[in-house]
């Protein structure tokens, strides 16, 4: 059901060769996904309307939600998803404004202060996927930093769903009204992420766009990178496991189904120095896979090139191999756990011991769980308030302050034979 890769007795010079890691291959879709993206760009909402029934099956003569069909969404959502849904809302709130960075001042002399202003993003589109599976989590992981941050305009589009009259999924709605998030969309793939980009129909073009989707979603984020700003290109999840001998093999085999139920292209990971362990978590996935609802779809992603048991020589190893990795999620599941977390180095999360699985991050721990895949977490953060924000730089010099620097800037200014840029400076003192 899931390979192994021996790495004990070796040394590999660069372990993100030797880990599994999923074929996601994006320059493999740029031609489609770039031809889409230009039906979009030059004939609009005609573009995307053919694509919703060509794709989706789905025929539409309007792409945005009309707000009845969100008060009735709410209005009929399942007391106990809304409690669960407010608590998460609630735990996400909390850490994201303390996120929330102020003002800081800088005083460089008299009359000469820098402020690093952290600003809000004027408008967003956030993207939540609804494909295989209603992703109503994500709908609060990305409106919920993004309105703690203060941004003043925000749009939301999730897949149109035929067996829901061509409307995203309800949950997904009902979570929309609970935010009061009114400007949603029934638009999905490639084509949502061209509309944010470039404005189209009743959608003003955005700003930046954010949130995990398909390898569709993830080329064109890609492609108009620049057109308008992404967060990062969050495609299939992933779950790497750092284990030893006290880890609980049922524990571990649930928390690499939990991963895989997503989507056929995740990827479960096991890193252990523990052959019994290894056999026990093998064990366990043949008696829970069968089990679980979405077996065959677990089953592909258990036994695909993208999922493994990586046996190691030791946790110093294994701690090489998961950094290598770099892991959407990654849990730490060892004697001391807390010390070996905090030697990680690249994961987009790190969940701490044996009651830390995945799935808290995903509903109610208080993070978020839109996070940089495919070994993105060497170089890209998660989601957060920091990424509905911009930094600039405030500059207020006296004439006193500028006079005491101004040698320097004429002299770096003839040094890089820009003399007017000298000349700027001494113009304010030819008196």
């Amino acid at each position: 059901m899931i390979r192994r890769i021996d790495l004990r007795g070796t040394t590999p010079e660069d372990y993100r060769t030797v880990v599994p890691r999923a074929d996601f291959d994006v320059e493999a879709a740029v031609p489609a996904v770039h031809a889409i993206c230009e039906e979009v760009r030059t004939r609009g909402l005609e573009a995307i309307t053919e694509m919703s029934a060509k794709f989706d099956g789905v025929e539409q003569t309007d792409i945005r939600v009309p707000a009845h069909a969100l008060t009735e969404a709410l209005e009929q959502l399942d007391p106990d998803i809304r409690a669960g849904l407010e608590e998460s809302i609630r735990r996400l709130r909390a850490t994201s404004e303390n996120e929330l960075e102020r003002d800081v001042v800088t005083e460089l002399g008299p009359g000469a202060v820098v402020t690093h202003r952290k600003l809000p993003i004027a408008r967003v589109g956030l993207y939540v996927p609804g494909g295989l599976a209603p992703l109503v989590s994500s709908v609060l992981m990305n409106v919920v930093p993004a309105q703690v941050a203060g941004v003043g305009s925000i749009a939301l589009t999730s897949t149109p769903q035929k067996e829901f009259g061509g409307l995203p999924h309800p949950t997904i709605l009902a979570a929309c009204a609970l935010l009061g998030i009114d400007e949603v969309y029934a638009v999905g793939g490639a084509q949502a992420i061209a509309m944010f980009a470039y404005g189209v129909g009743p959608c003003a073009k955005v700003d930046l766009v954010t949130g995990p989707g398909s390898i569709w979603t993830v080329t064109a984020k890609r492609l108009l990178k620049g057109q308008v700003g992404i967060d990062s290109e969050a495609g299939p999840t992933e779950i790497a496991v750092l284990a030893d001998h006290t880890a609980d093999p049922v524990h571990v085999a649930a928390d690499l189904v939990s991963q895989a139920e997503h989507d056929p292209l995740a990827g479960s990971v096991l890193v252990t120095p523990s052959v019994e362990l290894a056999d026990a978590v093998e064990r366990e996935l043949a008696v829970q896979v069968p089990a679980t609802k979405h077996a065959e779809r677990v089953g592909t992603a258990l036994g695909g090139s993208q999922s493994g048991i990586v046996l190691v020589d030791d946790l110093e190893q294994g701690l090489r191999a998961v950094d290598a990795y770099a892991a959407e999620h990654l849990e730490i599941q060892t004697e001391d756990a807390a010390a070996w977390a905090a030697r990680v180095t690249n994961a987009g999360a790190i969940f701490v011991g044996a009651h830390a699985p995945v799935s808290l991050g995903d509903y109610c721990a208080g993070s978020n769980h839109v996070l940089p895949t495919g070994g993105c977490a060497c170089h890209s953060s998660g989601l957060s308030v920091r990424a509905f924000t911009r930094s600039v730089h405030v500059v207020d010099y006296s004439r006193e302050a500028l006079a005491e620097v101004a040698d320097h800037v004429v002299t770096l200014a003839e040094a890089e034979d820009l003399p007017g840029h000298g000349a700027a400076v001494r113009a304010r003192f030819r008196d």
